[in-house]
């Protein structure tokens, strides 16, 4: 039989290579080519403090609502909301803050989407609510004029669609 290589088995298979020697370890590089931090990571800058916007609620609007989506009133776009101005004198201090919110800003006539652009609700909140708040007396609704078909008078639109382009 002939004789076997170190690292050979018998059928003359390999198992791996001889072990090498591990490398010698590398030099430390130059201090000077490392540069370094003292006390860890640079701080991050302050952030700029910014005001609350205290015109906004940060409720949710459908909370606003309870989640109910329809009202008994039946408040199309065009129809004006107004103060009822007895109401709010005798009441205005047990208002929610959403309702005095309302309150204040149809204390002179807004139309319906008027009122939910300029407190930046869904149309859909904002005639809950204000159903909810002239089912308490809390605002008066004003029809708008309808024509002979009782569809709302063109010229009507015409001015809530000049006052919402204005918003």
């Amino acid at each position: 039989m002939p004789t076997a290589k170190p690292g050979t088995g018998r059928t003359g298979a390999r198992f791996g290579r001889p072990e090498l020697p591990p490398p010698p370890p590398l030099p430390p590089p130059p201090s000077a080519a490392i540069p370094q931090q003292q006390g860890g990571w640079p701080p991050e800058p302050e952030p700029e403090w910014t005001e609350v916007d205290r015109t906004r609620s940060i409720v949710r609007p459908y909370a606003w609502t309870g989640g109910r989506t329809e009202t008994a009133y039946d408040l199309p776009l065009e129809a004006l909301i107004s103060t009822n101005r007895a109401i709010l004198a005798r009441n205005g201090s047990t208002m929610t803050h959403d309702h005095r919110s309302v309150a204040d800003l149809c204390l002179s006539a807004r139309s319906v989407a008027e009122v939910a652009a300029l407190l930046s609700l869904p149309l859909g909140v904002a005639r809950v609510v204000l159903g909810d708040m002239a089912s308490a007396g809390m605002v008066v609704v004003h029809r708008p004029k309808s024509t002979d078909g009782g569809h709302p008078d063109l010229a009507m639109m015409e001015r809530v669609l000049a006052g919402l382009r204005n918003l």
